[in-house]
């Protein structure tokens, strides 16, 4: 599956031909002039790397980054930007650049630099880091945070809320979970995932204010 690629940029020029090009290397590529719907678009797909000006009409391209790391999204982040001062470009990877290039720039080194940043963080999950809206899981020390904060949870739990950020986009039904989430060779009833999502929304939601999870009647779960 190719990488899915949102770019910010409010010259259309500019954008059209970075999509061109990111679409000729195979990249799947969704463009926007501005960042009004970039934060709903992080929460409803999967995507792989975001390529941000920071010369954008309403919020400065860093600043939105800045939010959305505070949030938890861990989403990889390169700076196209014409703000090229040594302070400029060091405030950037202040505020969650994975990488940073200046304008006027080449294309093809715009592409090189692409395809290291996704080498790089492609390995995320394997290496520990799931992100959800602002709940955050560290696989490698088992560990969750809620929006900055540590919150406690079992194995169990931790493994359900897991399998929930992995398939963020699906609906997972009870027969789903029980067999990746508890395994096979113990029979387990339909109550027991009930109980446990339960659970788990009570330790990561507990003013009910969030709503991470929610009921598709007479199918399963989603995240929402």
């Amino acid at each position: 599956m190719s990488a899915k690629i949102v770019i910010v940029e409010d010259e259309e020029d500019i954008l059209e031909l970075i999509e061109y090009n990111l679409q000729k290397e195979g990249y799947e590529v969704i463009g926007f002039l501005n960042t009004k719907s970039v934060e709903q678009m992080l929460v409803e797909e999967d995507v792989d790397l975001l390529i941000m000006d920071r010369n954008l009409p309403g919020v400065e391209g860093s600043e939105f980054v800045q939010t959305l790391r505070k949030e938890g999204f861990a989403t990889p982040v390169v700076y196209l930007s014409a703000k090229n001062l040594d302070s400029e470009i060091e405030e950037g990877f202040l505020r969650g650049a994975d990488d940073y290039i200046t304008k006027p720039f080449n294309m093809k080194e715009l592409m090189l630099r692409v395809k290291a940043v996704l080498r790089r963080t492609s390995k995320k999950i394997e290496d520990g880091i799931l992100s959800y809206r602002d709940l955050v899981l560290d696989k490698s020390s088992r560990t969750l945070k809620v929006d900055g904060k540590n919150v406690d949870v079992t194995k169990l739990e931790f493994n359900l809320l897991s399998e929930f950020i992995l398939n963020k986009n699906s609906v997972l039904d009870r027969d789903y979970l029980l067999q990746n989430v508890w395994g096979e060779g113990e029979e387990y009833q339909y109550r027991t995932v009930n109980v446990a999502i339960n659970r788990l929304k009570e330790k990561i939601d507990p003013d009910k204010t969030k709503e991470y999870i929610y009921t598709v009647r007479g199918v399963g779960y989603k995240l929402c």
